[in-house]
């Protein structure tokens, strides 16, 4: 069990807007970090690695990295083993560091390979040896003197620290955090689209798209279908590779359009057009807000999948991806469920999270921003932590191992 404790994500972003990994924290803001038990903290770390790692593949999250706030004073080595090393980075305090015993456990995970990210930046200023048991140094840039901030920076830039920027809630200042020089960002960028410059319409391949979606909706002979994708032979591609995917268990390769469309059956043909229309913008878009919604609908599909039946669950991925198809398309929402044409369940759940799917979207969001609201969410479902946080977890590992 995992004590009630709800595991957020807050995706990190390198300069070029690319997710390179997530911060992950499990305490709810009324919680003190010293209360957090010892079995508590190795649930939590379990399920992270439970999740991530597969004896077959290895780590589920290529290259992507973790930050964690996990207090080292209570977590054991052999625990935080089961995570991979390089790609895990532990966030420390400046009482870390003070502490004998907790800094002791400090340089034993540096040794093993592990990151070590301090919260507080400014206390390097005074104590530069600390740089040595440091890979990353935190900033917050809610309030942030970018001059000051630039220079600090520099400092440590040539010392080959890493700067990983908090706070970064908005474009703007995004922008300016990159113009320094910073490594990782994390704020709430998966939630903002980019200002952009291009035309808000629908573009010819997502025209098509919604067309098929149409004819899905109506249950249209699969000769039909099969007519409209032989017109398009980039959708044909990507459906082709998409139902030879591993992902798919397929034992031969599946060559004929007719076949995939017998394989996959109209449902998930729904599914996997939603998730195309998303992808297919030209909008300019940055890749942080696709995945948020990738995440959003696997996630809401996991939980649904616990209480409701089959199509329901499968239509909890769409409401999901579609929650945030206004931001991705840079279209009003009204506009885009009018092009869409969806139904009244979905409308609501998307529109005002009301209706038998919107709570499932409510709570997916929850775990975009923090875990009280979470707890608020699971509660009607009867649902555990342990329960959404390794929905949580595997959604993030099945997004990661999409066909590229």
């Amino acid at each position: 069990m995992f004590d009630e404790n709800f595991i957020i994500r807050e995706p990190l972003l390198d300069s070029g807007q690319k997710v390179i990994g997530y911060a992950l924290s499990w305490l709810c803001p009324s919680v003190e970090r010293d209360s957090f038990s010892e079995d508590a903290l190795s649930s939590c770390i379990s399920a992270i690695a439970d999740a991530f790692n597969s004896r077959g593949k290895g780590w589920l999250l290529e290259d992507s990295l973790i930050f964690l706030n996990a207090d080292l004073s209570l977590l054991s080595i052999d625990t935080a083993l089961r995570l991979q090393p390089k790609n895990t980075v532990f966030e420390v305090t400046v009482a870390d560091l003070r502490d004998p015993g907790t800094f002791a456990k400090i340089i034993a995970f540096r040794e093993r390979g592990f990151g070590v990210s301090l919260r507080n930046a400014d206390l390097v200023l005074h104590d530069k040896s600390l740089l040595t048991y440091l890979t990353h140094v935190e900033i917050d840039f809610s309030s942030a003197d970018f001059t000051s901030k630039a220079k600090f920076y520099g400092s440590l830039k040539q010392l080959g620290i890493h700067m990983l920027a908090r706070q970064v809630n908005d474009w703007p200042t995004f922008d300016a955090c990159a113009s320094l020089g910073l490594d990782a960002f994390v704020g709430k960028l998966h939630l903002t689209p980019r200002p952009t410059s291009h035309t808000k319409d629908l573009n010819p391949s997502q025209t098509i798209i919604l067309k098929l979606m149409h004819m899905v909706k109506e249950n249209v002979e699969i000769q039909h279908l099969e007519d409209v994708l032989k017109r398009d032979p980039t959708i044909t591609y990507k459906l082709l590779r998409y139902i030879n995917s591993a992902g798919l268990g397929q034992r031969g390769e599946i060559r004929s359009l007719k076949q995939t469309l017998q394989l996959l059956g109209y449902n998930p043909l729904y599914r996997w057009l939603s998730l195309l229309l998303a992808t297919s913008t030209t909008t300019g878009f940055s890749p942080v807000l696709l995945e948020a919604a990738i995440v959003r609908g696997r996630l809401a599909e996991m939980l649904g999948q616990k209480v409701m039946p089959k199509s329901d669950a499968e239509t909890l991925f769409v409401v999901g991806m579609f929650s945030l198809l206004d931001r991705l398309l840079c279209i009003p929402m009204e506009e885009v469920l009018a092009k869409i044409q969806v139904s009244r369940a979905v409308s609501d759940a998307i529109l005002s999270r009301t209706g038998i799917y919107g709570s499932f979207l409510a709570l997916a969001e929850a775990c975009e921003l923090n875990a009280t609201l979470v707890a608020a969410l699971a509660s009607p479902h009867h649902f555990t932590a342990e329960d959404i946080n390794n929905s949580h977890l595997s959604a993030l590992a099945w997004v990661k191992n999409l066909p590229k």
